[in-house]
């Protein structure tokens, strides 16, 4: 049995409380493709939705931490040492064109250092899960970064500015927090990203250091930019090396 702390699991429960509303909705948005109107409002408020019940939750027994959340924004309670990081839907253009993938992301940072970090992907039911210094999980089963170390055989994720500069493998799935969590289970090789937002990346930037990587110092960069590169440590150096000018 693996052993957690109490903000992981509060943060566990709160996801999967978070995931029914966001399936249910996830199974009307087909429908609202059809009309006139579109699904853009109906999604718009799910996201709020979902983050107000993880919101809610995490607060029944952490009252005084403070938040950074992606539509609320920065909510300052008494404690300001200690947060939760919140990306209620990450991918919601998938959620919206009826993709199937997306990911609730949750993240504890502490005195400027995130010790935990969930991605929970609510369709496949997959959690990925981190805590500091005590490894990376996929439902309960440790993870690793992936071994191959020719770049050519690798396969690395971006968004399209990313797809557009490298000449690496490339996949752009549209979620960022999975991308990061496939790497930090050998899925992928690689991510990097420039300009991208805290609540996208915290969690799955834990869960690859967890799970043997290397990922760049992102509290170099403010909240809302941050460049991060991510990948095993068997060829960090050269997929650093291609992205030198990105």
């Amino acid at each position: 049995m693996i052993s957690i702390s109490s903000n992981l699991n509060i943060m566990i429960k709160a996801a999967e409380k978070a995931s029914k509303s966001l399936i249910r909705d996830f199974g009307e948005v087909e429908k609202l493709q059809v009309s006139k109107k579109g699904p853009r409002d109906f999604v718009t408020k799910t996201d709020k939705l979902v983050e107000r019940i993880i919101i809610e939750e995490l607060n029944k027994t952490k009252k005084k931490y403070s938040f950074i959340c992606e539509e609320a924004g920065s909510i300052k309670n008494k404690d300001q040492d200690n947060t939760w990081i919140i990306d209620p839907i990450d991918g919601t253009t998938n959620f919206l064109h009826g993709i199937p993938h997306f990911a609730i992301c949750i993240a504890f940072q502490s005195k400027n250092e995130i010790l935990s970090g969930l991605i929970f992907d609510p369709i496949k039911d997959e959690m990925f899960f981190a805590e500091k210094n005590k490894g990376a999980y996929l439902n309960n089963h440790r993870i690793r970064v992936s071994k191959r170390n020719d770049i050519e055989n690798c396969l690395f994720s971006s968004n399209h500015e990313g797809l557009k500069f490298s000449d690496l493998h490339m996949r752009y799935s549209g979620c960022a927090s999975l991308d990061l969590a496939y790497v930090a289970s050998g899925r992928l090789d690689g991510f990097f990203h420039n300009k991208i937002n805290l609540w996208d990346i915290a969690a799955g930037a834990l869960l690859v250091e967890e799970a043997g990587g290397i990922v760049n110092d992102i509290n170099n960069f403010s909240i809302n930019n941050i460049d991060i590169r991510a990948s095993s440590e068997a060829i960090n150096l050269e997929m650093l090396r291609n992205l030198k000018n990105f």
